[in-house]
């Protein structure tokens, strides 16, 4: 029995491996549309990769630009207290005594101001510049021959950066020349 079902498997199985082997060559044009789908696939393949590439990039910066200004907050509430140092040592130096007090209130707005300087927070002082609305804010306008109009002429309070962001702006007056202001 097992002789018969070879021989009349025999005739299946050579048509069977002539159609595997017609298979496994497949013709010309159908080979180079496969060729022509692989590039495309390969292609599309080194697109999607270079496009994770970039967004890994991309919040690998906004995560060191979170770093980097993460303590702004904090840094905005700490410059309220500069600004009262700076006024007692003002109301200090106008009454002309005690030495001590404005000695001590001095070291201690040395001290935040290094604390500050720490945290990449830079004091500036605009009088002179011109004015800047990205960096100054104008709180009077003061009519001057002698200084050019649009200049700076005082500060009422400096400004502070945080590292190249405004932290708060300037408080300043802003020279007009005499025929403007009416």
């Amino acid at each position: 029995m097992d002789e018969s079902r070879t021989e009349n498997n025999s005739p299946l199985e050579a048509s069977a491996a002539s159609a595997e082997s017609e298979a496994a060559q497949p013709q010309r044009p159908e080979v180079e549309e496969l060729r022509r789908q692989l590039d495309e696939k390969h292609d599309r393949l080194l697109r999607v990769l270079a496009d994770a590439e970039n967004a890994r990039r991309r919040a690998q910066r906004e995560r060191e630009e979170f770093v980097k200004y993460a303590n702004e907050s904090l840094l905005r509430d700490l410059i309220p207290a500069l600004d009262n140092l700076d006024r007692a040592l003002d109301a200090a130096r106008a009454a002309g005594t005690a030495a001590n007090l404005v000695e001590g209130v001095e070291l201690t707005q040395r001290e935040l101001l290094k604390v500050l300087e720490r945290a990449g927070v830079t004091r500036y002082s605009a009088v002179g510049q011109s004015f800047d609305p990205t960096r100054h804010e104008a709180i009077a306008r003061v009519v001057s021959s002698e200084a050019a109009p649009n200049t700076v002429v005082s500060e009422r309070l400096p400004g502070y950066l945080l590292h190249d962001r405004v932290l708060r702006a300037a408080l300043v007056a802003v020279a007009v020349a005499p025929d403007e202001d009416a």
